[in-house]
């Protein structure tokens, strides 16, 4: 008798995207959020666990500075750059090709200045 694994990774098939053009969807910033400009923000899940846990994806965010707290991310930056400013922490120079890691509960302030497009797992 075989058994197929029945975990969320394996509900859809494998898959490749190239990042720097994939279509986004808005995800528009709550006004709250917004310390200066006029940052857009587009972003797209390409998996999601069966949980709702795990999430894979595409974030993109235009010029300007916002606040966020965090979830629990691992992300890699494929254009755009931007300075992270984690409160009690470290200030992150982020751009092309860096991986970022951020910490469930951080408080962030992000100053983009080129716009920026990251690929990103974050852990809920």
């Amino acid at each position: 008798m075989t058994t197929h694994a029945t975990d969320a990774t394996h509900a859809q098939p494998s898959f490749a995207v190239h990042i720097p053009d994939a279509d986004l969807e808005p995800e528009p910033l709550d006004p709250g959020q917004i310390v200066s400009g006029s940052p857009e923000v587009t972003g797209k899940v390409l998996w999601e666990s069966a949980d709702g846990k795990q999430i894979r994806g595409i974030w993109q965010i235009t010029p300007g500075v916002v606040t966020d707290t965090e979830a629990n991310e691992l992300f890699v930056v494929v254009s755009g750059r931007a300075t992270v400013e984690v409160e009690g922490g470290e200030t992150l120079e982020i751009g092309p090709g860096d991986a970022c890691v951020l910490r469930e509960g951080d408080r962030t302030t992000w100053t983009v200045h080129e716009t920026l497009r990251k690929a990103y797992h974050i852990s809920l």
